[in-house]
C-alpha cells in the first residue's frame, strides 16, 4: 500500500509540473525530496523481503508528513505567511488547484504521506506471526 501510495504521488507532482505546467513551490520541492526515493527505497525493500523496511523507509515519509503538514496550516493561515522560507518562486499559499472547494495540492500530499506512515507503521513486520 505504501509504494503504490508513493508511486500515485509521485506521479501526480510530476503531473502537476510537467503537464499542467503548475510551478513548485519551496516547501513542495522539500516534500518531493522526501517522497521521489520512497518510490525506490519501498519497491527494494519489498522485492528484496528486508525486514529493515520501515527503519529506511520511515525517515522519509515522517519527515515529508512534517514538512506537509507545516506546508498545510501555512497555506490554510493557520501560521502566518512570515514565518516560512516561500519568499522566492512561487508562493507556498499560491491557490493553484482547489477540486470540491477544499482539495489542495498540499492536502494532496499530507494525505498521501499519511496513508504512507501508517502503512508503514501498521504492516507486521517481515518474518513474525
Amino acid at each position: 500500500m505504501a509504494w503504490l501510495q508513493a508511486v500515485i504521488a509521485t506521479t501526480g507532482s510530476l503531473y502537476f509540473s510537467e503537464v499542467m505546467h503548475l510551478p513548485p513551490c519551496t516547501l513542495c520541492w522539500y516534500q518531493r525530496l522526501m517522497m521521489y526515493p520512497l518510490v525506490f527505497v519501498l519497491l527494494v525493500g519489498l522485492l528484496t523481503h528486508d525486514s529493515r523496511l520501515r527503519a529506511y523507509s520511515l525517515p522519509f515519509s515522517v519527515t515529508g508528513l512534517l514538512i506537509a503538514a507545516y506546508h498545510n496550516l501555512l497555506y490554510y493561515g493557520v501560521i502566518p505567511e512570515g514565518l516560512t522560507q516561500c519568499a522566492a518562486g512561487v508562493s507556498c499559499t499560491a491557490r493553484q488547484i482547489e477540486w470540491l472547494g477544499f482539495i489542495t495540492i498540499p492536502l494532496l500530499s499530507l494525505s498521501a504521506f499519511t496513508v504512507i506512515t501508517l502503512s508503514l507503521l501498521l504492516s507486521k513486520p517481515r518474518g513474525t506471526s
